[in-house]
C-alpha cells in the first residue's frame, strides 16, 4: 500500500472543516470522506476554533494596541535634535584648531 505524501493544509481549509464539524449537519465519519483527513485531525481543529473563538472578538480594537503616533513623531523630533546637536558637536572635535 503506498503511503500519500503529507500534505499541509492553510488556515482558510481548516476553518471550513472545523466549521463544518461545529455545525454538526454531517458526522465527523462523513466529513472524513469528504474533505479526505483523519477524524482525529477533524476533532483537533474543531478544538483549536471552539478556543480560539474569544481571540477574534477580543481583537476589536486594533488601533489601541502599539505606540500612538503623536508619540512616535515626537521622539523622532528628539533624535534628530539629539543628532544635529552631536554632528555639529563632531564636526568641532574632527577640525584641526579644536581644543582638547
Amino acid at each position: 500500500m503506498a503511503r500519500r505524501p503529507r500534505r499541509n493544509h492553510g488556515a482558510r481549509y481548516k476553518a471550513k472543516v472545523a466549521m463544518e464539524a461545529l455545525k454538526g449537519e454531517q458526522t465527523v465519519i462523513e466529513l472524513c470522506e469528504r474533505y479526505e483527513v483523519h477524524p482525529n485531525q477533524i476533532s483537533k481543529w474543531k478544538k483549536q476554533l471552539q478556543e480560539g473563538a474569544e481571540e477574534v472578538f477580543a481583537k476589536e480594537r486594533k488601533g489601541e494596541e502599539g505606540p500612538k503616533v503623536k508619540e512616535l513623531h515626537a521622539k523622532i523630533g528628539q533624535l534628530t535634535m539629539e543628532n544635529d546637536f552631536l554632528s555639529v558637536a563632531l564636526g568641532r572635535i574632527a577640525e584641526p584648531g579644536a581644543k582638547r
